[in-house]
């Protein structure tokens, strides 16, 4: 019987100390005081998130390659990569199958459009 307690009271102390973590706390605001560049900030969202499909040649269906400066900014000027990435229309979410990018990414390739698309 005291097995029994000291068994439900280690429970309950290991399950009172669990947290919950949104994505809102896990992502926080991306602030850059200077231009965003291509090379400090926007290559490694496109590596992390899109080289998968997007590489040279593009695989899985994807329609261009995002593994150069010149790829990622002709798919920004031509092919509605901001648009792309923003969407949360069901079967359209960048990357594909996957969750849409964290809601600061995105800001952050808004941002380095809205600067000019600045290589380094």
């Amino acid at each position: 019987m005291k097995f029994k307690y000291l068994l439900y009271f280690a429970s309950l102390f290991c399950f009172s100390n669990c947290s919950y973590n949104s994505e809102d706390d896990l992502t926080e605001n991306v602030i850059i005081e200077e231009f965003v560049t291509y090379e400090d900030n926007i290559k490694s969202i496109i590596d992390t998130n899109c080289i998968s499909c997007h590489s040279s040649p593009p695989i899985n269906g994807a329609p261009n390659s995002l593994v150069t400066y010149n790829d990622v900014v002709d798919a920004i000027e031509n092919r509605d990569l901001i648009g792309r990435i923003s969407t949360t229309d069901a079967g359209f979410v960048m990357p594909f199958g996957g969750p849409r990018l964290p809601q600061n990414l995105i800001d952050l390739v808004v941002q380095w459009e809205q600067e000019g698309l600045l290589e380094n």
